[in-house]
């Protein structure tokens, strides 16, 4: 009963916040929500997990790096967070994105073969899955449900609305769907960089943390190319986003191994812009 309160507490004062970002407009959402995330942010439990991550990310990071890089991830929360309220107008424009290496995407087309979409939380990571999918691209993507019942329908709605109408939940059932739609030519995108309970302990700057195997292992079942993605927002609040090389899967040994180059992958990326990537996420718990 008190898990029912919280929740729809919770999401009476989400669902308000996106009305007032609607009427205030997306740039002044933009700024508003940005300093409302700085300032509320640090007084969270969550913002010791940031710090903690943080110096596992780099054991030598100052208080003044540590304190401006979670600075920035607050920033970039409260912009994500009142961006899902616009998803409509980034659906309708192309003006806000600059894409790097389309020809990679060209080539995906060409070849008619699915692909794995590998990314992480960084910047506005929902609109990866969209820019592809405006490409003309067969995906569906892999997410995890929000905990709050009262606000994830709503949350689904928006990403199947704009993001890609195919939207597979997270689990057993989940990576049997996922494998049906690569039966039927889809590719898959899914996001590698948080916690999985049920994944393979892989280092990621040099600390084990559990790491999700699955798309190595369908990119090794299928004979599949991995594509990593990265996006990375602007001073402003537009976005470079970018596709890497292809990994030929077949080139590694097993799911571990490819595991690993992925999350050196990931290290890379994280350590281009830190200050985007979501440090909330207990990684590094076992």
């Amino acid at each position: 009963m008190i898990k029912f309160f919280k929740y729809f507490f919770q999401s009476l004062i989400i669902y308000l916040f996106f009305i007032l970002g609607r009427i205030l407009g997306l740039k002044n959402s933009q700024k508003i929500f940005s300093k409302i995330f700085q300032i509320l942010g640090p007084k969270f439990k969550s913002n010791i997990i940031i710090n903690q991550n943080l110096e596992k990310f780099n054991k030598n990071i100052s208080i003044s790096n540590k304190n401006d890089i979670s600075e920035q991830v607050w920033s970039n929360y409260g912009k994500t967070f009142i961006e899902y309220i616009f998803l409509d107008k980034y659906k309708k424009q192309s003006n806000f994105i600059t894409l790097n290496n389309q020809n990679i995407l060209d080539d995906i087309i060409k070849e008619k073969k699915p692909v794995v979409f590998v990314s992480g939380h960084f910047a506005n990571f929902e609109l990866m899955s969209m820019e592809i999918t405006k490409k003309k691209i067969k995906l569906a993507t892999i997410y995890r449900p929000l905990n709050n019942y009262f606000l994830n329908p709503f949350m689904e709605f928006l990403r199947k609305r704009y993001v890609c109408k195919n939207q597979i939940k997270k689990g057993r059932a989940g990576v049997r769907e996922a494998m049906s739609y690569i039966n039927k030519g889809y590719s898959i995108a899914l996001m590698i960089d948080q916690r999985v309970s049920e994944g393979e302990l892989v280092n990621l700057f040099n600390q084990p943390s559990l790491t999700t195997t699955l798309p190595a292992q369908l990119a090794l079942k299928y004979n599949l190319k991995l594509v990593p993605v990265y996006i990375e927002r602007k001073k402003d609040n537009s976005f470079n986003l970018k596709f890497h090389s292809p990994i030929q899967s077949q080139k590694f040994k097993d799911k571990l191994e490819l595991t690993k180059y992925l999350n050196m992958q990931l290290e890379s990326m994280l350590i281009k812009n830190p200050g985007q990537w979501i440090w909330t996420h207990n990684k590094w718990k076992i």
